[in-house]
């Protein structure tokens, strides 16, 4: 009688865990196509110009943007602690109208993007002398007009 009830016990057992097993295959294929569905819905609602990066290229450029984007939030610190003269230099040496910033903007083959760019590098420049007067009002509002274009940048393009 024990040997019966073990057997069922172990057939029970065995049917509970093949329900469980296949539940849970069943919810992680759901799961999976839901995903699939819904990041196919973004790549449809995103009209953001493709600049159609190879690989190279969009590793470059993303090393580019998180340069100018530590390169910002070094200035920010630097204008908190009201050291103008240190923001100055960052703002023109990393974000400024460079040589190498120039020919990078013209690197893409788009027009706009290369306007967009080059127009961003001018407000650094700009933004770099403005600094200089220690007026923290002027300050920050060059610091914003440079972030403009990388807003307007960000939302008119994609990798």
């Amino acid at each position: 009688m024990r040997r019966v009830i073990l057997i069922a016990a172990v057939l029970v057992s065995g049917v509970v865990f093949n329900a469980c097993t296949e539940t849970v295959e069943k919810e992680v294929k759901k799961e999976k196509v839901t995903s699939e569905k819904s990041e196919m819905k973004m790549r449809v609602k995103d009209k953001r110009v493709s600049l159609e990066l190879n690989s190279m290229q969009k590793q470059h450029q993303l090393k580019n943007m998180r340069s100018h984007l530590e390169a910002v939030q070094n200035i920010t610190l630097l204008l908190a602690n009201e050291n103008y003269e240190k923001a100055s230099v960052v703002a023109y040496e990393q974000l400024g109208s460079t040589t190498e910033m120039k020919l990078m903007c013209a690197s893409f083959g788009n027009e706009t993007f290369e306007n967009l760019g080059l127009e961003f590098h001018k407000s650094a420049d700009e933004m770099s002398e403005v600094f200089k007067t220690r007026d923290s009002k002027k300050s920050l509002e060059a610091l914003s007009n440079t972030l403009n274009y990388c807003v307007q940048c960000h939302a008119t393009f994609r990798q």
